[in-house]
């Protein structure tokens, strides 16, 4: 695994799983020679697998918000990498609330912990992991990669992130979660690679329908909380990145849409390289400029 790139382990924008549905969000980043996983929903664990790393080796984990696309296998995550040898400790950044999410899932795991402890000699995985909260204006150092945060509008959550990956020769830009967003185009601004979540507007009622324990609540956030394809492509376009790639699908895996809707949605604005998210897309970060 060498070389800077980053892989979209889960392409899908929301927590529901179907036959043949890609998996929810998550990410790995490998960086300046360091790894970082962003983001940890359901089918993380195999997605890193399937890249070819080796648990054991995972140091630091960024979750942008709490929504249980995101973090659901976060622990299964860590508690899976502590089996197949992890000792080393893990630093994991994000809201305030995963220190909750942490005392919970250590409880409901105590006695396999514990005895996994006794039975078998492991360390003890609740003193491997560290959780830190993310602050706006705060950097954030990760060995040779400089990370900093601004919020993204996802109500009506209010520790949503957008986070900016920096190396010597690197920067790329998640923009997590988000309605369409202006501030967003000087956060990456120059960015070699724009990774924003995206809605197909004409998919969404027919989304709605097969989801089928909504309301119209739930059309309501897509709306106020999430950002079309036509607009993280504009913001791309305003930002000068280098390459833009469309996360956290919405609709995802509905056969009357493919790829050149996708692709028609961002033309009014983008015209360059365009990756359209599906899970196990490895993007290779070519030479800077």
């Amino acid at each position: 695994m060498t070389g800077d790139f980053v892989a979209l382990l889960g392409t899908k924008g929301g927590p529901a799983i179907r036959s043949g549905s890609p998996m929810p969000t998550s990410s790995l980043l490998c960086l300046a020679g360091q790894r970082i996983v962003v983001d940890a929903g359901l089918g993380v664990t195999r997605g890193l697998c399937d890249q070819g790393m080796a648990l054991k080796d995972i140091a630091t984990i960024f979750v942008t918000h709490l929504h249980s696309d995101h973090y659901l296998e976060l622990g299964p995550l860590l508690h899976t990498a502590w089996t197949a040898g992890l000792k080393t400790p893990v630093r994991i950044w994000g809201p305030s609330g995963l220190a909750t999410y942490f005392d919970g899932f250590f409880l409901s795991m105590k006695e396999d912990i514990d005895t996994r402890i006794e039975d078998e000699g492991r360390p003890d995985l609740r003193d491997l992991i560290a959780c830190h909260v993310i602050r706006a204006g705060e950097p954030m150092q990760d060995g040779a990669i400089t990370v900093t945060a601004m919020p993204s509008i996802h109500p009506p959550l209010n520790e949503s992130w957008s986070l900016s990956f920096r190396s010597a020769a690197r920067h790329v830009v998640f923009s997590g979660d988000t309605a369409h967003n202006p501030a967003l185009v000087d956060f990456a601004r120059g960015a070699d690679l724009l990774i924003h979540e995206a809605m197909l507007a004409e998919g969404l009622e027919a989304l709605q329908r097969r989801i089928g324990n909504g309301d119209d609540r739930l059309m309501a956030h897509w709306l106020r909380a999430h950002t079309l394809a036509t607009d993280a492509a504009r913001t791309a376009a305003e930002a000068g990145v280098g390459a833009l790639a469309l996360h956290h699908l919405i609709p995802s895996d509905d056969p009357a849409f493919g790829p050149d809707d996708w692709r028609r949605a961002c033309a009014p604005f983008w015209q360059v390289q365009l990756h359209l998210g599906r899970d196990g897309l490895r993007i290779t970060l070519g030479p800077q400029g």
